[in-house]
């Protein structure tokens, strides 16, 4: 099942998700019954991570790369991730998460720079979309 959120981001446009239970179904239905989701938001390189989240689940499908565009959930420090560019960490044309990531879907199209004028500690909502 595919489910579409909506992170409000304060002083910017508005991120679409589209999240997909085939991927990794426990992770993206731990995520859904923590919405709606305030939380505050971090940056590293080209990836914004939340503070630590109310979801709790283990690996799942779990990767140590990502793609362009992918949401992910890290075990390790319980937070979501946006992943729109290479991470510090990454060798060229590849975005290497700190540890492996469950994936539970993809942002959808959007500019991805205004992505990198998002501040470390902006709070952010994450919500079903209407």
């Amino acid at each position: 099942m595919i489910h579409k959120i909506t992170v409000d981001l304060p002083k910017h446009k508005n991120v679409e998700l589209e999240l997909d239970e085939k991927i990794a179904p426990k992770t993206v239905r731990s995520f859904l019954d923590c919405l709606p989701l305030d939380v505050g938001i971090n940056v590293w390189g080209e990836e914004l991570y939340t503070d630590e989240t109310p979801v709790n689940v283990d690996s799942e499908n779990s990767k140590s790369l990502v793609e362009l565009m992918d949401v992910a959930y890290w075990p390790q420090g319980k937070a979501i991730c946006l992943f729109f560019g290479p991470t510090p960490i990454g060798n060229k044309d590849e975005i290497k998460p700190y540890s492996p990531v469950n994936v539970i879907g993809k942002i959808l199209a959007t500019d991805k720079k205004f992505l990198k004028d998002v501040k470390g500690g902006t709070k952010v909502t994450f919500r079903l979309s209407k």
